[in-house]
């Protein structure tokens, strides 16, 4: 997919939210723990998820879907394999190890990526006592029971805690999990276990008590607002000098992201389920009386997420002052600097952590190909700030993750024309 923007076009008007994706991928998984059918409402429409309903489809489930509601149903789970088919590209596909292996006793999955993406899951399930082996590239696993565990995540990754929470729901009766990741989605995973029978403590901080149930029931669960998405429509509103109101957001996902878009300019005034973003004149750094450099940092929720560094990034360019971007969790977060480098951006990629960002600076329309998918609305953003037409190849990486996300900006006045 090509896609052509035209810059500098102001946004007015009302944008709505799509479910977000991540708790979309693990409620998904999560429906296969159970015979009993299981609804999920307000589901996103990407290309990852449709690629994850598949893969679903191929154990098994039946899936009936009605304008934004999917109900999910599995008999029985009909295979003990995923193969390269189902995990080519597709590391959620991962989230499906907990429901082969809870029924049907064992799992081999095909990786077909490095396996330093999950020594934290492999190390996860080796504490928990899971035999675990890797055979010709594949991973495989055969399933134990426990009366009491306590395991310490190496990091807090979101689908270690996901895949973790799904065994111990059904194969102990006591798991204690710390340094578990505690994001927005994570949250939503353990309150579906609930509703489906499972006793879970300390939901929405680091540390889990998950007692498990001998049996998980049906249920019904509404995936709530993206905060990714909305974050990033904010700071996209707040650069093309518009008033927008973003719809169906859940406030508390979004006071480190509104603290640090103050911090960069940014004014955001936020209710229980509605953001409003006014006209910014001007974007000013709040540190300027200081007279010292801001530093923006990512960090493990509830910090300031690493799926919005390229957007503050963005903004960094737009804002007077100087901004030093700190990556900590990932290594390739910051390779997206060149394409705004190339846009008229003022940055010094210091290292594969960290960037300084002088601005403010005119962007202009350039070609970009392949953005990445964790970048991908930081291109859109800086493509809708830009003087003249840029134009993004395979902007698809973009549709992967952020579903219907060109449309609707085109609702609120973005010149996007799709090829």
């Amino acid at each position: 997919m090509r896609i052509r923007v035209e810059g500098q076009q102001e946004l007015n008007g009302v944008y709505h939210t799509s479910g977000n994706p991540n708790a979309a991928l693990a409620l998904l998984a999560a429906s296969l723990m159970t015979d009993e059918p299981v609804t999920l409402h307000n589901m996103p429409s990407t290309t990852t998820i449709e690629s994850m309903l598949a893969v679903g489809g191929r154990l098994g489930a039946t899936f009936k879907r009605e304008k934004a509601s999917t109900t999910i149903q599995t008999a029985q789970i009909s295979k003990r394999e995923l193969s390269q088919e189902d995990t080519n590209g597709l590391v959620s596909a991962l989230l499906y190890l907990a429901p082969i292996l809870v029924r049907r006793q064992y799992v081999r999955v095909e990786i077909d990526f490095p396996l330093s993406r999950i020594r934290t899951h492999l190390e996860a399930f080796r504490d928990l006592g899971l035999e675990t082996k890797i055979d010709n590239g594949a991973l495989i696993c055969q399933p134990a029971t426990w009366d009491k565990k306590e395991i310490i995540l190496s990091q807090a990754s979101v689908t270690a805690t996901a895949i973790v929470m799904m065994l111990a729901a059904r194969l102990g009766q006591e798991t204690m999990v710390y340094n578990a990741a505690c994001e927005p989605h994570v949250q939503e995973l353990a309150h579906m276990l609930v509703a489906m029978g499972v006793q879970i403590t300390g939901i929405g901080s680091n540390r889990l008590c998950i007692y498990g149930a001998d049996h998980l029931k049906g249920t019904v669960a509404t995936i709530g607002a993206d905060h990714i998405e909305a974050a990033s429509i904010a700071a996209i509103a707040a650069l093309c000098s518009g008033r927008v109101e973003i719809d169906g957001i859940h406030a508390p996902d979004m006071r480190m992201i509104q603290k640090v878009y103050k911090q960069l300019g940014i004014r955001l005034d936020i209710e229980d389920t509605r953001l409003f973003i006014p006209r910014q004149e001007s974007l000013a750094l709040s540190n300027q009386v200081e007279d010292t450099d801001l530093n923006i940092e990512t960090s493990p929720w509830p910090a300031f997420p690493s799926d919005l560094v390229a957007m503050a990034t963005l903004v960094a360019t737009q804002a007077r002052g100087s901004v030093l971007i700190h990556e900590k969790l990932f290594n390739n977060r910051l390779l997206f600097v060149d394409k705004l480098k190339a846009m008229g951006g003022q940055i010094v990629l210091c290292d594969p952590h960290r960037a300084i960002v002088i601005g403010p600076t005119t962007l202009h329309g350039v070609y970009l190909d392949s953005p990445d998918v964790r970048a991908g609305l930081g291109m859109l953003g800086a493509a809708l700030v830009a003087r003249g037409e840029t134009v993004i190849d395979n902007a698809q990486a973009i549709d992967r993750t952020f579903g219907n996300v060109f449309s609707k900006l085109q609702t609120l006045g973005a010149r996007i024309t799709i090829e």
